[in-house]
């Protein structure tokens, strides 16, 4: 019998998957509609992405524009560790 027989499929965590809602600054980013943390993040990274504002040198740096600096509480650059818990002070449970 193979390892993959006997192990049991992956259940999503259900934290995860909650809608949390953006306050007024994410918002801005992600639109204002409740979403799970994962589409949450989608967005926050196609936001990154399509900006150009992951650093060219160190790709775990994100380069703040005007929108941004205001989720990352006035800070200009921040890791990609550090931006999840700046974001998660913009979400209200």
């Amino acid at each position: 019998m193979s390892k993959t027989d006997t192990t049991t499929p992956r259940k999503p965590n259900a934290a995860l998957m909650k809608p949390v809602q953006p306050d007024e600054v994410l918002s801005v980013i992600v639109g204002s509609t409740p979403l799970p943390r994962g589409e949450m993040t989608k967005k926050l990274w196609d936001y990154i992405k399509k900006h150009k504002l992951q650093d060219a040198n160190k790709k775990t740096l994100i380069n703040a524009d005007a929108a941004l600096t205001k989720v990352f509480d006035g800070k200009t650059q921040v890791n990609m560790f550090e931006m999840t818990k700046l974001v998660s002070g913009h979400v209200k449970k």
